[in-house]
């Protein structure tokens, strides 16, 4: 029997009239939608749904924004295919807070408050420094790790084979990408950023995010969440905010955490969420496991239409 794990969205996949067809078709998720906008004291769905861009993309909406579309498509997949069974789950970045809600570690409520402030933290650290990221397509880790460390920058993501994001002060970001180039990469390319994610210019955001996490109840996961920060499971409760403070500053190991799970017997990964990233990551990290995604309507039918053929 094939092992199932879930995967969330991160920072990034939110666009404009994100989860609103959800929200007209199901009940259930406007009500979630509705729950949201009432725990924060604001139309987060509005903005969501309709915008503006230039409002979505706020980190501290768009880090809400996806973590609420993301659950809310986890909640209708569970009610369409009640047996449901998931072993594991993981997150991208912000994604790993929802991989925690999903797994129990922390409530709906709670994980939406908390993720809310975290990225009004992360902005506030991004509007005190001058930082900036760009994306090195084609060139294997070691390679991108001299050119960081010739260029004074940081590995942000390692997402898959041959992508690897790169972090730091925005006046040392051309110097890399020049770097990367000359490295062979097949391109490296500034993107289009608030600043410097995963890198030590998010310090400030660390401790404000302690207190934030220490003010709620975590819980022991219900099944193993595979942390960033170590591509390996998160451990009980006691030590869940420690991982998510270091997560801020830290690279994401993605492709590193899903080799694990594969590694672990896991075969059909589920994409919860805006957008189908982490189904390409997937694409180039391993073609022989199963990759879903609910990210609207029409894939949550084609999802649940392929999980219940299989039941």
């Amino acid at each position: 029997m094939s092992k199932t794990a879930l995967l969330f969205a991160g920072q990034g996949a939110q666009t404009v009239g994100m989860g609103r067809d959800l929200a007209s078709a199901f009940p259930e998720a406007k009500a979630l939608f509705e729950s949201a906008d009432q725990a924060l004291g604001y139309g987060l769905s509005t903005i969501c749904f309709e915008g503006p861009e230039s409002e979505l993309t706020r980190t501290e909406n768009a880090q809400p924004g996806i973590y609420l579309v993301s659950f809310v498509a986890l909640r209708l997949l569970q009610q369409r295919v009640p047996g449901l069974v998931f072993s594991a789950t993981a997150g991208l970045s912000l994604g790993e807070f929802t991989a925690l809600a999903a797994a129990g570690a922390m409530s709906f409520e709670d994980g939406l408050k908390v993720v809310q402030l975290r990225g009004r933290f992360m902005q506030e650290a991004c509007d005190a420094t001058q930082g900036g990221m760009a994306a090195v397509i084609g060139l294997d880790e070691a390679a991108t790790r001299e050119v960081c460390e010739a260029t004074g920058v940081t590995l942000a993501n390692l997402n898959c084979p041959g992508q690897i994001v790169i972090s730091g002060a925005s006046d040392r970001i051309p110097a890399a990408v020049d770097a990367a180039k000359a490295k062979g990469a097949k391109k490296a390319i500034p993107l289009p950023v608030a600043g410097a994610y995963h890198s030590p210019l998010m310090a400030s955001a660390q401790p404000k995010l302690a207190q934030a996490l220490a003010g709620i109840t975590l819980r022991d996961p219900s099944v193993p969440v595979i942390a960033n920060v170590t591509a390996q499971p998160h451990g009980p409760a006691a030590t869940l905010s420690d991982l998510l403070v270091r997560q801020v500053t830290s690279s994401v190991r993605w492709e590193d955490s899903m080799r694990y799970l594969i590694a672990q017997g896991y075969t059909r990964f589920i994409e919860l969420g805006p957008g189908n990233a982490l189904a390409g990551f997937m694409k180039r990290i391993d073609k022989s496991v199963q990759v879903l995604g609910v990210s609207d309507a029409a894939s949550l039918e084609a999802t649940v239409a392929a999980l219940t053929a299989t039941a």
